[in-house]
């Protein structure tokens, strides 16, 4: 099957209209329509989106949790088993929309006593390209820093306030001395998220690398979902 290329589409579009700050700090709650629940990360929010717009899965709602958790991953099998049972009466089934995020397994663990199917993979930077693409290359890239369309737009509240950067800018060289190139992994074409990457990639000194992605394996699995 052939995947979806984003093209000139933007999920921040006028259309789209997703606050960034909002998913970060609170998340997305579900629209209580749909047959299945996409239990996700605030991260994942406009790519889900854009692909439910772009593949008619008016089937499938959305619920996000804070995407902040990422800072914080300890915290997120609770979160998602309290939103599992929330939603649980309300759907014929619920997918959970996050691969292992820095759990250490412990999400899948309690999916899999939930008997909730979750997104594989061990990060949204290896399922966005591609998970098998991802392994293959890990080895050659063990000193790169990515971010993805939405961590290009939160640089400030996932990287440079949380670590202080904006405080003491001399601690840069202390989180980020061992990395030697920043990677962009884009999910749509956008100039200026292309610009703003590369001026995250100069405020960690690091070298910049531009890698369309599109969805990868987010699509495949949802598509797996729709179709069940």
């Amino acid at each position: 099957m052939r995947r979806p290329r984003p093209a000139q589409f933007d999920p921040l579009a006028p259309n789209a209209p997703l606050d960034n700050t909002t998913l970060t700090r609170a998340g997305l709650a579900a629209a209580g329509t749909g047959k299945i629940l996409l239990l996700a990360c605030g991260a994942l929010a406009h790519e889900i989106v854009a692909l439910k717009r772009l593949n008619g899965w008016d089937h499938l709602d959305l619920h996000c949790l804070p995407a902040i958790l990422h800072n914080s991953p300890d915290r997120i099998p609770d979160a998602v088993e309290a939103a599992v049972a929330r939603y649980r009466d309300a759907y014929e089934d619920i997918f959970v929309v996050y691969a292992d995020c820095g759990t250490g397994g412990l999400l899948q663990t309690r999916c899999a006593a939930l008997g909730i199917d979750m997104l594989q993979g061990p990060h949204c930077y290896s399922f966005f390209e591609g998970n098998l693409a991802f392994a293959d290359r890990a080895e050659d890239e063990i000193t790169a820093f990515y971010v993805t369309d939405f961590l290009v737009r939160q640089f400030d509240a996932f990287v440079t306030k949380p670590l202080g950067l904006d405080r003491h800018p001399d601690l840069r060289d202390m989180y980020f001395g061992n990395y030697t190139k920043l990677i962009y992994q884009a999910q749509t074409e956008n100039p200026d998220l292309v610009e703003k990457a590369k001026t995250c990639a100069a405020f960690l000194n690091l070298d910049f690398e531009h890698r369309f992605t599109g969805y990868g394996d987010l699509f495949t699995e949802l598509d797996a979902v729709a179709r069940r």
